[in-house]
């Protein structure tokens, strides 16, 4: 399900949310399936459970899970998730953007690269 790579410079849990989003987003997970319990997760990849706590945490804030008392996580729906993920990639197109001007790159350039980059990935 989710291998991690010790040598990565990212923290574990990042590491975990970066996974679990590639596989909501993949559908390797779907709608209202339940995640396994933080305990499990956690033996499974031989890391602490607070580690795995708070990757769940973040996936939640994230839109990506829902929580039910008593039990457990489950995936949100698409349509929870797909706008944050439209919302982040926004945002680091703005900071992106933002940094190549103050670098004096002129803005037809950066329509050009964008235009450019989009050729590729259709594909």
């Amino acid at each position: 399900m989710i291998l991690l790579d010790y040598r990565d410079k990212r923290p574990i849990y990042e590491q975990i949310v970066e996974k679990l989003e590639k596989l909501i987003v993949s559908g390797g997970l779907s709608a209202d399936e339940k995640m396994p319990s933080v305990r499990s997760l956690g033996m499974e990849l031989s890391v602490n459970p607070n580690t795995i706590q708070r990757a769940y945490a973040q996936l939640e804030q994230e839109g990506y899970l829902y929580t039910v008392s008593g039990r457990g996580n489950f995936v949100a729906p698409e349509s929870e998730w797909r706008d944050g993920i439209k919302q982040k990639v926004l945002q680091e197109w703005i900071t992106a953007t933002r940094n190549a001007r103050l670098s004096g790159i002129p803005l037809e350039q950066l329509q050009n690269t964008l235009k450019d980059v989009y050729e590729e990935e259709k594909q």
